[in-house]
Order: structure tokens, then sequence, then C-alpha cells
């Protein structure tokens, strides 16, 4: 070996060494802030966004180079992941099984050291962070593709769990199978809403082989095991969990495809200076109601960055409105616009302020 080659190693190996001692160091200083939040709190969220953004923010800025900054999101994700687990079990319910994209959201946002715990429904997500059984749930909210999921937007009008925060995860579908050849595919698995994102993919390169839908895309990789004839449409983590090999990916048809997931909390998320708030209204039933309902909002030059409509279901005709508008409720001009418009309203239910995600 190269005696150069031989020295970076070893300067290598010495940097390494420096790593682990000052990771130690910093997990000592994160169990003693777990203590002092509990003693000031007993059920306080010891998950903090708004400290979690501005150490990523702060270190991307000092970055120098040659380490990519978009690594060091990933790379601190799981320092302050672990670290959170040595201070309690941070446990996260979402929409099982393992492996859906549900599940990908999650690790994105608690990275690999936190305890999923995977259940069969919306209504459960909420159910267990209700119940103080998980300190956080993850449901999605819409896709890019299939628009917006209306289980959960209905699930709010009862619960009383915020919004915490929120994640944009990619929706990238994998071709896989035991073996990784495509011309021993005899069957296709995958979840109804994947089969349709692929739908022109499996016509033009599969299309004597039958699409079968099943519970989830989790549950088509799982199916693959045993059958080595068969492929499944699921994400890469699918592939990896049970064993599968890449036949192709990316085959949606769409690959602008993204879904954006809430996080469900009975805490509140602390302003972090770029937050939005998101609202639940319901309007008196008069020519220009919703004009005047969101006329506080530009009048304070708080810009509205979603809206949608639900049934009430508990009077024809009467819809629910949720919004999203720029800002944390704390801010006074955010605080001044809701309550203008509460006035207006039937009732209105703030459901959190969160860090917009980026």
């Amino acid at each position: 070996m190269p005696r150069d080659m031989l020295e970076y190693r070893q300067e290598i190996d010495r940097i390494d060494d420096e790593i682990i001692r000052l990771l130690n160091e910093r997990s000592k200083s994160v169990i003693e802030i777990g203590k002092i939040k509990k003693e000031k709190d007993a059920a306080a969220n010891l998950h903090t966004q708004g400290r979690e953004t501005a150490i990523i923010e702060r270190l991307t800025r000092l970055n120098t180079g040659p380490f990519p900054s978009e690594a060091i999101r990933s790379v601190y994700r799981e320092i302050m992941s672990a670290s959170l687990s040595l201070e309690a079990p941070q446990k996260v319910a979402y929409l099982g099984p393992r492996a859906t994209f549900t599940h990908m959201a999650c690790m994105q946002k608690f990275g690999s050291s936190a305890q999923y715990v995977p259940v069969h429904s919306i209504k459960e997500v909420f159910s267990e962070v209700e119940r103080g059984r998980a300190n956080f749930g993850v449901v999605p909210i819409e896709n890019t593709t299939e628009g917006v999921v209306n289980h959960t937007l209905d699930m709010f009008i009862d619960s009383n769990l915020l919004i915490y925060g929120e994640v944009l995860q990619e929706v990238s579908h994998h071709l896989l199978s035991k073996s990784g050849l495509i011309e021993e595919v005899k069957k296709v698995y995958s979840h109804p809403h994947a089969i349709a994102q692929c739908r022109n993919w499996l016509e033009t390169h599969l299309p004597h082989v039958p699409a079968m839908e099943v519970a989830s895309t989790a549950r088509a990789a799982e199916l693959c095991i045993d059958e080595p004839s068969s492929a499944a449409i699921a994400s890469e983590l699918a592939g990896q969990l049970y064993g599968l090999k890449v036949i192709k990916p990316r085959i949606e048809d769409n690959l602008n495809n993204v879904t954006r997931f809430l996080v469900l909390s009975q805490k509140p998320s602390e302003r972090t200076g770029k937050d939005k708030t998101s609202l639940m209204l319901s309007i008196k039933d008069k020519v220009g109601a919703l004009y005047d309902l969101l006329r506080p909002f530009a009048s304070h030059g708080i810009s509205m960055t979603k809206i949608e409509s639900r049934p009430s279901q508990r009077k024809a005709w009467e819809y629910i409105f949720f919004v999203d508008v720029e800002g944390h409720i704390t801010e006074e001009r955010v605080s001044r616009a809701v309550e203008e418009v509460k006035g207006r309203c039937l009732f209105m239910k703030i459901l959190g302020s969160y860090p917009i995600y980026s």
C-alpha cells in the first residue's frame, strides 16, 4: 500500500475517534436538557422542531465543503434521533404496515432511533396519540396526483390533537422481485393507487401481465418473498426489508409525485419564524360569506396557502373549510386576523401552528 494512502487512512481513523468522543459529549448535554424539560413539564415533548431546524440551518451556513450541505440534514437527523432515544423512547404511530411511504415519511422526520408503531387506520393513529400511547402520529393529508385525503380532514372535526409539523415525501415506485429479472414476471402486486400511478409504464412494458390489487405496497412486497414469478410495485425501503431486487426504478408515470404528511401531537409546536397555521372554519350561509371570511387575512398581509371544503356531516349543505395561512398564531398580525375571522364564523378551531417544511 502506498505510504500516502496509509497516512490518509490513519488520519481518517484519528478523526473518527474524535467524532465518537464528541458525539458522547454531545449526548451527555442532551440528557441533561431532557431532565430540565421534564422537571418543568413531565408531559413535555422532548422533540423540539425549532431547535432542530436552527441547528441544521446554522451548520449548513458554516459548511465550506467538500462535505455536501444536503447530507448535513441526513447526518444530524440521525444524531438527534439517537440522542432523543437516550432521553426517553419517542413513540410514533403511523398508518402501517412497515415500508410504506408513510413509514418513510416518519423516518425522514424522526430518524431510525424512534419507536414506530404501525396501525391499521388513520383513526387508530389519532387514537394512539390521544390516549398517550404514542408521542406523535403521522398521517397523509394530500398527494400531488391523488388530491386531498378526506378521512384525515374529517378526523380533525372531533379530535383535540394539534398539527405539530409536516413532511413532504417523494413517492417513487420501484418494480421489485426476488430475481430482479423482468422476463420472469407473471403477476404484479400493489396498492390500487400505486397501480394507477404506474398504469402507462405497465401497459408499455408488461402489457399481458395482470396487476393484482392488495392492501398496501408493503404487502405487495411481502407476497413476492414466496412467489418468485411475481413482482411488486413498492418503495425502495420495501425492497430492502423484504430482500427483493429492483427490476426497474421509478416507474411512476408522473415523476412529480409527492405526498404531504401531517405530524400530530397533544402539544403545540413552538414558533420558528418560518411557520404556517391551519384552521377549521364553518361559515354562515349567505351571499359573499366566504369572501367576507377571508378578507381579514388579506388586510393583515397574510398569505393563504390552502383552502379545502368538506361536508359538515351534521346538516345538509353545511360545509367546513380547512385553511392554511402563513405565520404562527403567536404573531400579532396572525392572532388579530384570526380573531376577526372568528367573529364571522359559526365556529372556528385552530388546528395548530407549525414549521413550514423545507
